[in-house]
């Protein structure tokens, strides 16, 4: 099946972290589409995110290493593309993204975490 992740190229739309400033990574085909027909929906889905990381005392980066294992656990390529990009650019190593994955193995399954290290390998390899 082809990644709908393509069209993250075809224009400069980007998520931001916490800091507002530095660019997270960009939005895919879907979520495009989204934004289109359900644009307050999602206005609110991305403040609920918000307001759900704020709510206790994980930093951010392992944060986004926890919504990284739950997408890999739902087999959601594009959650754990997405995850991934923020990881990455909220200073996780690849060997910490890729260590999230395996560490997986035992609960979701070696098919299902072999997945996610591939959907993640397509995002850090490029």
């Amino acid at each position: 099946m082809p990644s709908r992740m393509v069209s993250s190229i075809q224009h400069n739309e980007m998520l931001t972290n916490n800091n507002e400033d530095k660019p997270m990574t960009q939005y895919s085909v879907n979520y495009d589409w989204l934004m289109t027909q359900f644009k307050q929906v999602m206005n609110n889905h991305q403040e609920l995110g918000k307001a759900l990381r704020k709510a206790g005392p994980i930093d951010e980066k392992s944060s986004q290493l926890i919504q990284l294992a739950a997408a890999a656990a739902i087999r959601a390529e594009g959650g754990v593309h997405s995850h991934v990009k923020r990881a990455l650019n909220l200073g996780a190593t690849p060997e910490e993204i890729y260590h999230a994955i395996i560490l997986l193995t035992s609960t979701i399954g070696f098919p299902s975490a072999a997945a996610a290290l591939s959907w993640a390998r397509d995002i850090i390899e490029g």
